[in-house]
């Protein structure tokens, strides 16, 4: 299993009736085609990003590997780590931009049946390579993967799925902690670790936050005036202040107007903004 053939495989899934749907029963994707990415599974930015964010429980690929096959001996050299980027549909971006204090109902629809989409693909590109003969594991699907405290950063988690994207190519942060990808910052995440080396993606950026208007023009204000809590200014995003806008506020609206059933779902911050749908230092236009 070569990148090649894993990014074909992966598109033709989800491609696949009944794969890739924003709801139960429903014939509209809840997203876009991916993108993939790959980094080896000793790029020191993993172990740089164990340092950073909790060397006490940060996962390295190596670590989270070790945990899925305790009885598979594998160096950080043998493995290789796979991202994707799953693109909110422009469908959903479009309703999403109309909406306000609240997130509209397609955004809260991808937010919880679109998230179910990226753990059947996790699961799939695991047993696509297993198939293969290749131990794998999906980081985010592990049993002891949980949310955590970072002493310098606030909530956090074992395993991070943007950091990861990151460590793979596929994009930078903006100053809502928010991943900037090539198809923009309205995405989901996914990843695997693998026994296997696989040809890493090149990272077309030098800096960790280098896509974003804000940071490298200083011109950029739009995610802070999209958040109604408030939670971004220009000394970044306050974890707290978004989290409690989403658990009090937008989490009940959905519960109580939406869907019936409570889903975080907030992601304002990441449409009618300049990196919305693209990387916005190119000059690409949506197609």
């Amino acid at each position: 299993m070569d990148m090649q053939r894993l990014n074909a495989a992966v598109r033709a899934w989800m491609r696949a009736p009944g794969n890739n749907t924003i709801a139960p029963d429903a014939d509209v994707p809840a997203f876009d085609t991916p993108l993939l990415g790959c980094a080896a599974g000793n790029d020191p930015l993993f172990a740089f990003l164990k340092d950073d964010i909790g060397p006490d429980f940060y996962w390295t690929p190596a670590d989270a590997f070790a945990l899925a096959h305790p009885g598979v001996s594998a160096s950080p050299e043998e493995l290789s780590v796979v991202a994707w980027i799953l693109p909110q549909t422009e469908a959903t971006r479009k309703a999403h931009r109309r909406a306000g204090e609240f997130p509209s109902i397609e955004w809260s629809r991808a937010r919880h049946y679109g998230e179910q989409v990226n753990e059947r693909l996790r699961a799939h590109v695991v047993s696509l390579f297993t198939e293969d003969g290749i131990p794998a594991c999906a980081p985010a699907l592990l049993p002891q993967w949980e949310r955590a405290i970072s002493a310098k950063y606030g909530f956090a988690s074992r395993w991070s799925e943007r950091h990861t994207a990151h460590a793979c190519g596929l994009g930078t942060f903006g100053l809502s902690d928010g991943l900037i990808t090539p198809a923009g910052k309205a995405i989901r995440v996914g990843s695997v670790v693998v026994r296997a080396r696989l040809e890493p993606t090149p990272r077309p950026y030098a800096h960790h936050n280098e896509w974003c208007l804000f940071h490298s023009r200083g011109k950029c204000d739009a995610c802070m005036k999209r958040c109604p809590a408030g939670a971004i200014t220009p000394e970044g995003h306050d974890k707290e202040k978004c989290r409690v806008y989403i658990r009090g506020v937008t989490a009940p609206f959905v519960e109580r107007e939406q869907l019936g059933f409570k889903v975080n779902s907030c992601g304002l911050c990441q449409t009618k903004v300049p990196c919305e749908f693209r990387n916005p230092t190119t000059r690409r236009q949506e197609g």
